[in-house]
């Protein structure tokens, strides 16, 4: 076990620019927040007890898990961000952050699926698990934490594989199936496949982006009035 103080010590030994916004301060960043939801969970409590900290997020309903939150877990989304991370995660037991706010959002709301089901999961896979930081991150990601992204800011996983991965180099090295699609496809590979009439070994998306950001949107605002 690490503290804090230690972990600090390193950083700026080594990126002593870190306190000025230099190389080493998103690191640095991330053990603040780390820090912050610790001093959440000894303060509320109910955070480790799978409670929300919005209270009238706990009246959304939620989608049963079923087939979808097993594609999720798998990398078989049909979206090549989604299922490259999903897959990295179960084979490394690592994520970077970008992509633990990727999938999450994926999760929560395109899928409409309980964020705790996210959260027992990643904990389950994640070499570098921390209940509180696991947490806060989730409900950050599902709108129902402290300082949590409104709930109507839903990720689009298409254009943030785009933003993000722009050449699919990452997606290729995770989705190998993926290798003979060319570069400005990849993120939306079964478009490329029909224009192409060629076969790949690799779904078509699970849930339509548009039309799951609409119902969440509705599940979302009939839980906060039924709260008000």
């Amino acid at each position: 076990m690490l503290s804090p103080r230690q972990c600090l010590y390193r950083l700026l030994a080594e990126q002593p620019e870190a306190l000025n916004g230099g190389a080493g301060s998103v690191w640095l960043n991330e053990l603040i927040w780390r820090e912050f939801y610790r001093h959440l969970m000894t303060y509320f409590p109910r955070l480790c007890k799978h409670r929300p900290f919005i209270d009238w997020t706990d009246r959304v309903r939620w989608q049963e898990p079923s087939e979808a939150l097993i594609a999720w877990q798998e990398g078989r989304t049909g979206y090549p961000i989604v299922d490259a991370a999903m897959r990295q995660l179960n084979a490394t037991g690592w994520m970077h952050n970008r992509l633990r706010m990727i999938v999450a959002s994926f999760l929560v709301k395109d899928l409409l699926i309980d964020w705790r089901q996210g959260e027992q999961y990643f904990m389950s896979q994640l070499v570098d698990g921390c209940l509180a930081a696991n947490n806060g991150g989730w409900q950050w990601a599902a709108s129902t934490g402290t300082d949590a992204a409104p709930y109507f800011r839903i990720f689009n996983p298409t254009t943030q594989g785009e933003r993000f991965d722009k050449s699919g180099a990452f997606i290729r090295q995770w989705l190998p199936e993926l290798a003979e699609v060319p570069e400005k496809a990849i993120h939306q590979p079964w478009v490329w496949a029909e224009k192409q009439k060629v076969e790949i070994n690799y779904p078509r998306p699970i849930v339509d982006h548009a039309e799951a950001r609409v119902a969440t949107l509705a599940a979302y605002e009939a839980a906060k009035k039924h709260g008000m």
